[in-house]
């Protein structure tokens, strides 16, 4: 049977999947990616060590698993959302990428709303005007970095760019280009009027395509500095979190996909539009469905950031206990008290995305003494990004979406005393999944459906089973009602602060 290549181009790792159809995963390889952070809000990353990755790990993949490059049928490409990255019109990069959880374009969120009704753009567009949109940090970039912008000539998201690289043709996947604020929601098409928002000639955007499309195939140059084969075919791609939700099978109404990567989202199938500007709305994978979802800035990179400087010191006894450090802070969190003994942590260390839309908002560590130590803050830490989850199930309850089923996926879920602190919070089961390996899977799904190489979109569930359901623990529902209340009123109050920052 075929073979198929995904590639997920992540936040904090490039990673790369190969599988053979119907149901068997060849290899599995990874690359890190460096997030570069130059001030206060700010969040950028270089395409090229994007494409150095993809270059590695291709071979790596070819390697393992003993397949020619020949027996691959497909490459799709998946990443975070939306990411903007620029070209000229040779096809340089202008700059480092602009990363979806960039807070840096405040101000010019606030100036498109002086110009366009929110209600009206948000009925057009399907999103509400905020930092997430590349309208705003073009406009960013026209004020602080004009002499760049006037060189603009092409703008894509992340895996836009792995496409290009790969066939030498531009385009844009239909959800960097809905959620970008280029799409009209009602008619599926680029709108000029909203991309005129964004003071670019129309030209600058390019024609949207389906996420199963087949947009090209692999070039010659590409082919000799990645080790596919000419020819290949590639598909248009797919946002991370919605791959994420195919390959965790989410695709009954009411289900809801809790994706534990760089950043935590919290996504529900549907077959109902309702634009809300608290979330985001994109397409399900599957024709006909939709996905409102919420992204957090952070999630998986503040663990990462928290074990990587304040972590050192347990370094040592992490390998002496044949541990990663991460699972160490975990053990050390267990032994501690549901609520942290009063450690409350407010996550929003680079502002804060949905449902809050606020780049001002900081990172707050509230109740800390010296009787607590590295472990009372890890599990603080694992607590706020479950009461900030609670806080999207509430913005989509308030919106008419039923929430019957909790399915756990990606990294973060494989730490099972961050994800019972979940269900404990939620008071509601959350379903793990096991052979998960991320959104590279739906990536290659995508494609083998695009290419006709799988004959439909279920066939995915074949890699992906069900693990343990973790059931809430009643005795904890009191501690976390409390917690979460306390963490939505610690926000409330430190909000007027930030803003006067």
């Amino acid at each position: 049977m075929a073979c198929v290549i995904g590639l997920d181009i992540g936040t904090t790792s490039t990673i790369g999947i190969l599988i053979r159809l119907p149901d068997e995963v060849l290899a599995i390889s990874s690359r890190p990616v460096t997030l570069i952070s130059e001030r206060i809000g700010w969040a950028e990353e270089d395409p090229e060590q994007w494409w150095s990755n993809v270059c590695a790990i291709v071979p790596e993949l070819l390697t393992e698993s003993g397949v020619s490059a020949d027996e691959v049928g497909a490459i799709g490409v998946t990443g975070m959302l939306p990411a903007v990255v620029l070209l000229d019109k040779n096809g340089r990069l202008l700059r480092r990428s602009i990363q979806q959880s960039d807070g840096r374009c405040g101000a010019e969120v606030e100036n498109l709303r002086s110009e366009i009704e929110e209600s009206t753009f948000l009925a057009k567009a399907g999103n509400g005007i905020n930092q997430q949109l590349v309208t705003v940090k073009l406009r960013w970039l026209e004020k602080h970095e004009p002499n760049l912008f006037r060189g603009i000539a092409t703008v894509c998201g992340s895996y836009d760019y792995i496409n290009w690289r790969l066939t030498s043709r531009h385009t844009v996947e239909q959800n960097w280009a809905l959620e970008a604020g280029f799409v009209d929601v009602k008619g599926g098409a680029l709108d000029d009027d909203l991309i005129a928002l964004a003071h670019l000639p129309r030209g600058a955007i390019p024609a949207k395509v389906a996420s199963h499309e087949i947009i090209g195939h692999v070039s010659p140059v590409a082919a000799k500095e990645s080790g596919l084969a000419t020819g290949t075919p590639v598909a248009g791609g797919a946002a991370d979190m919605i791959a994420s939700a195919l390959a965790a099978g989410v695709t009954q109404r009411g289900q809801a996909l809790l994706k534990f990567g760089g950043s935590v989202d919290v996504l529900v199938a549907t077959d109902q539009v309702i634009p809300d500007s608290r979330l985001y709305l994109d397409y399900h994978l599957v024709p006909g469905l939709f996905m409102p979802n919420g992204c957090m800035a952070t999630g998986g990179s503040a663990l990462n950031w928290f074990a990587a400087s304040f972590g050192g010191a347990y370094a040592e006894k992490a390998k002496a206990s044949d541990l990663s450090l991460h699972q160490l802070l975990d053990r050390m969190a267990e032994d501690r008290s549901a609520g942290s003994d009063g450690v409350l942590i407010l996550p929003y260390f680079l502002g804060e995305k949905t449902p809050l839309h606020n780049p001002s908002a900081r990172g707050v560590i509230e109740g800390l003494t010296l009787s607590h130590d590295a472990g009372h803050v890890w599990r603080a830490l694992l607590e706020s990004y479950a009461y900030a989850i609670a806080h999207h199930l509430d913005v989509l309850r308030d919106m008419g979406h039923d929430i019957a089923q909790c399915i756990a996926s990606d990294g973060g879920s494989r730490s099972k005393v961050w994800m019972q602190i979940v269900a404990d919070v939620l008071q509601q089961p959350v379903q793990r999944l096991a052979g998960h390996p991320g959104s590279c899977l739906g990536a290659a799904w995508t494609a083998a459906v695009g290419t006709g190489l799988a004959p439909d979109w279920t066939g995915i569930s074949a890699f992906v089973r069900e693990d343990d359901i973790l059931q809430p623990n009643p005795s904890h529902a009191e501690t976390y009602r409390l917690g979460y209340a306390r963490y939505r009123d610690l926000y409330c109050r430190l909000e007027s602060s930030w803003a006067a920052q």
